[in-house]
């Protein structure tokens, strides 16, 4: 399987804001288009298309949180199109290597916040090697990754 992120720039923003999650995962995640509005504020923060060979089918939007210092997924959606190929697994672990990359020696895990229900979510990030730690006062479930 050839899943690999690039960078959001002006050559594929508008193919990111068009991908879409099932209308029944909606509540679970931002739009694609506030993501790339959101993360040109957000300092240590990146967008990235998710791709299968040349073809995007999901966004990625992480970096490090200014609150806590640890590296955040943000963003992670696959398209409704290419869900349950096994794609959300592999982005999870492209993304997981991105970071490792970028990190230096002051980070040592990674942070994801996702709808309790969301069992596609739990599913992915469990496999990659996330652990849940707990709920966060705003009502998502908290999951670590520790280098």
């Amino acid at each position: 399987m050839q899943i690999s992120l690039r960078k959001i720039d002006l050559t594929n923003w508008e193919d990111a804001i068009s991908l879409k999650v099932h209308t029944e995962q909606q509540s679970f995640i931002a739009s694609n288009l506030y993501s790339i509005a959101e993360v040109q504020f957000l300092k240590n923060f990146q967008a990235m298309g998710v791709y299968h060979n040349e073809e995007m089918i999901g966004f990625a939007m992480f970096g490090i949180d200014p609150d806590d210092g640890n590296y955040w997924i943000y963003r992670l959606m696959i398209d409704e199109r290419f869900q349950g190929k096994g794609y959300g697994s592999e982005a999870v672990n492209c993304v997981i290597e991105t970071i490792r990359q970028l990190k230096d020696e002051g980070h040592d895990r990674i942070m994801i916040g996702y709808h309790p229900e969301n069992d596609g979510a739990k599913f992915a990030y469990k496999k990659a090697g996330f652990v849940e730690t707990e709920i966060a006062p705003w009502g998502e479930q908290l999951a670590v990754y520790l280098f």
